[in-house]
């Protein structure tokens, strides 16, 4: 095989392992033209084996495995890029489900200029480890909105437990953020007996707290809640909103507290 053979026949082969791969510009049809554009530039009496070029591919491949992580890097860097894209234009089309649902507890300043919205469980671990994250970023900002969402993803006792909580935010919410800190603080697992106990220790009165919980509309605010989580692409707990940012996992007091700042200067 020439010179030229050999070039012509390697550009395809790359470009048919990079389409194989979907890798070449991150969607199979640009993918795709992106590759015959390739074979189109290699010389015209340029005979392709498909043993020979497969040969070549897997010859390149071991050859240059770090071609796959940095493909794979890229890829991962573009969807991300769209994800942030696709989540500006929901937190501006969902504003008030997101930062000022009737049913979301919120500390802090209640009029603060700069809203932070978590999503949480009762029952995540990595939630209460976060919770004192909340607590010195509120008591350090005086300006600070901090907005609890319900977002029971851990099973039944989540959801049960959240059902009080918004029952108990409903009747009496200037003590929320006293509920949540106790419910989300406790040893063991929340569940709704445990959200129960914690409510009537803050003075609620259970049998108009059973009848709250039967709100319908607190079955359809937590539908709206994995609905908008669903579109957002948060699938873990916590999650958060910081101005027009998601932010993913508990990443710990210093990240949020830029994120905020960040959020600050944008206004």
């Amino acid at each position: 095989m020439n010179k030229a053979i050999l070039l012509g026949t390697t550009g395809v082969a790359v470009a048919l392992a990079m389409l194989g791969f979907g890798f070449v510009t991150g969607s199979p049809q640009t993918a795709k033209a992106d590759a015959v554009q390739i074979a189109q530039a290699a010389p015209a009496d340029t005979k392709i084996d498909r043993a020979e070029v497969e040969g070549i591919i897997r010859d390149y491949l071991l050859k240059n495995p770090e071609v796959l992580l940095e493909a794979q890097e890229a890829l991962e860097a573009k969807q991300k890029e769209a994800q942030r894209v696709a989540s500006l234009a929901i937190i501006k089309n969902a504003k008030d489900q997101i930062f000022n649902s009737a049913f979301d507890g919120v500390v802090g300043n209640p009029n603060g200029k700069v809203t932070i919205v978590e999503f949480y469980d009762y029952n995540c671990g990595y939630c209460k480890r976060a919770m004192e994250d909340m607590q010195t970023l509120t008591t350090a900002d005086s300006d600070l909105r901090f907005v609890l969402k319900e977002f029971p993803i851990l099973g039944p006792d989540s959801q049960k437990a959240s059902v009080v909580s918004m029952a108990f935010h409903l009747m009496m919410p200037e003590k929320y953020g006293e509920f949540h800190n106790a419910l989300l603080g406790a040893q063991g697992r929340a569940t709704e007996a445990a959200a129960i106990k914690v409510a009537l220790s803050l003075g609620a009165d259970e049998p108009t707290l059973r009848e709250k919980m039967k709100d319908p509309s607190i079955a359809e605010a937590l539908s709206e809640t994995y609905d908008l989580a669903n579109k957002l692409a948060i699938t873990g707990t916590p999650s958060y909103v910081v101005g027009n940012e998601v932010v993913f996992g508990a990443l710990g007091q210093k990240v949020l507290a830029e994120k905020i700042e960040a959020a600050k200067a944008a206004l």
